[in-house]
């Protein structure tokens, strides 16, 4: 890592002047930057690579209880509005992240920061609250889940922060430790979450404040503890520091100067805009794939499976789990093998890891699903044609339960397709989770590699925002697309059309290939050209 440093002694008799020898740093009076300088810039980055962290634990820990718990609370909520209650987190982020931006460029960072997480805090406390109001809870758990998106738009000031910290030789680096960081968090919750199943539905009440304590409330209070430390955290340890692309500590934080303006708009003209915008639709895909994901993991499985909602939480956490043990070694993995192959093969290889772990997941035996026989109870058979009809009598014998259980389960007759798709068998599942754990963090790391990189030397503050807004659209439509089209139309057409979607990032990818390189090495050809 860049902050892993070797230093040189000062001449005997004068201040000790310490400098890492990979990367120059120097204060503005010439002096070379300081042990305690440099240990103190560091240990804020690190604050910001927690902070990130946590704001992705926050959103994933309870991805894989949202639909059970919205089950419970709500009788009313169908499987389209938990697309949209997993939107609301990151229409509330894209919302947040250019107001949190444009405050750090004029106020101290901490104050964005510290009133952000304070947001989230308290959304995640409101979150353990939606079941009390004895109508509309599923609208309460949809502003609540905003509301931690909100406070996820500290995202943009992170990124911001960091660019304006590191130096160029450190900012690669540093970008995709944080990259790393969000994506582990994002893979990384539902294990807190799968621990929180042991506190089964019921749990335990605290009546005196009328907070149940059970396996959906428990992760959000979970992370308004995180977001408590984190606070704390930012008091104590997080300082401004600002560095140039040399390394050389700035007095100033005022990033709004003429001077800085113009060195800016004289950056801009040579970036290339084609590149920019191709890195931010890939990875708007990249993000895309995995929220649809974990979107549809829980309701998949309850549906194909037969599993209980508690069944379905608990494996899901453990299996996404593993995922997040293979995403780290992933992340190690490519940051070696970049250096031989190059960043834009590994984004490449990765979209297609992606591709067939998706195909992989389409139906095709001939075995259906069990039907949910509390919806033939209930008389809530749809209209089907005669052919629909008939099939679906010839398997309702062997699909009843063989005995009365407290929850129904299997595949609702509401949705239609249960009566005619075959089963996605669990080899199926495991082998697209294994190929979506290998192709997610990949393209992840690589894409804010490459984005960092294009951009070159200027400050990146804006630019981060717009790949900021690209994840936050990703997460918005991801869940939508599916949630709608997988309830109407099942699952051979929701997988078909994002192995579409993949199809067509791939051949982006080819037509840009050239394109995404370093601004260092865009800047060389355009000297060469001229002269």
């Amino acid at each position: 890592m860049a902050d892993d440093a070797v230093w040189e002694a000062a001449p005997e008799g004068q201040e000790e002047p310490l400098l890492d020898p990979r990367t120059p740093s120097w204060r503005s009076d010439g002096v070379m930057e300081t042990l305690q300088h440099y240990n103190s810039r560091w240990r804020s980055i690190r604050i910001m690579y927690l902070t990130m962290f946590f704001s992705s634990v926050g959103f994933s820990i309870v991805i894989m209880s949202i639909w059970p718990y919205l089950q419970q609370i709500d009788k009313t909520a169908d499987p389209s509005f938990l697309g949209w209650i997993i939107a609301s987190y990151s229409i509330g982020q894209m919302i947040a992240s250019p107001f949190f931006g444009t405050w750090s460029n004029y106020r101290p960072r901490r104050e964005p920061l510290v009133v952000s997480t304070t947001i989230s805090v308290a959304a995640n406390f409101l979150y353990a609250y939606v079941h009390l109001p004895t109508s509309h809870n599923k609208y309460y758990m949809l502003v609540a889940r905003a509301l931690v998106g909100f406070g996820a738009g500290n995202v943009a000031v992170v990124r911001s922060y960091i660019a304006g910290a590191t130096s160029l030789t450190e900012r690669t680096s540093a970008m995709a430790n944080t990259s790393a960081c969000q994506a582990v968090g994002f893979i990384l919750g539902p294990v807190f979450q799968t621990l929180f199943t042991l506190i089964g539905e019921q749990g335990v009440t605290w009546r005196t404040i009328h907070l149940q304590i059970n396996m959906y409330t428990t992760p959000a209070l979970f992370g308004a503890l995180l977001g408590i430390i984190n606070i704390v955290l930012i008091f104590a340890m997080f300082r401004e520091h600002h560095v140039d692309d040399m390394g050389r500590p700035q007095s100033s934080i005022n990033f709004e100067t003429e001077e800085n303006e113009q060195r800016s708009q004289d950056s801009q003209a040579t970036i290339d805009h084609v590149a920019v915008v191709s890195t931010n639709l890939l990875f708007l895909v990249v993000l895309f794939v995995f929220a649809v994901f974990e979107t549809i993991a829980t309701p998949l499985t309850m549906d194909m499976y037969s599993w209980t909602r508690k069944k379905a939480v608990f494996i899901n956490g453990l299996i996404l789990g593993a995922v997040g043990i293979e995403s780290v070694i992933v992340f190690l993995a490519v940051k070696v093998l970049s250096k031989r192959t190059g960043e834009r093969a590994i984004l490449y290889g990765g979209l297609v890891i992606i591709l067939v772990g998706f195909f992989v997941l389409l139906p095709w035996g001939h075995q259906l699903p069990n039907i949910q026989w509390e919806d033939i109870k209930n008389n809530s058979i749809p209209r089907m044609t005669f052919g629909e009809s008939l099939a679906s009598l010839r398997t309702l014998e062997w699909m009843l339960p063989s005995s009365n259980t407290t929850e129904a389960t299997g595949c609702p007759m509401s949705q239609s397709w249960c009566l005619y798709t075959p089963v996605i068998y669990f080899g199926q599942y495991i082998t697209t989770v294994i190929l979506l754990g290998l192709g997610y963090p990949a393209c992840n790391v690589m894409s804010y590699t490459l984005y960092s990189k294009i951009i070159g030397p200027k400050p990146q503050g804006v630019y981060m925002g717009w790949l900021t807004a690209s994840g936050s659209a990703a997460r918005i439509l991801g869940p939508v697309f599916v949630s709608q089209l997988y309830t109407y139309l099942g699952p051979r057409w929701a997988f078909s059309l994002i192995c579409g979607i993949v199809l067509l990032s791939l051949l982006l990818l080819e037509i840009v290939y050239k394109r995404l390189v370093a601004f260092s090495v865009l800047y060389q050809r355009l000297q060469e050209q001229i002269s």
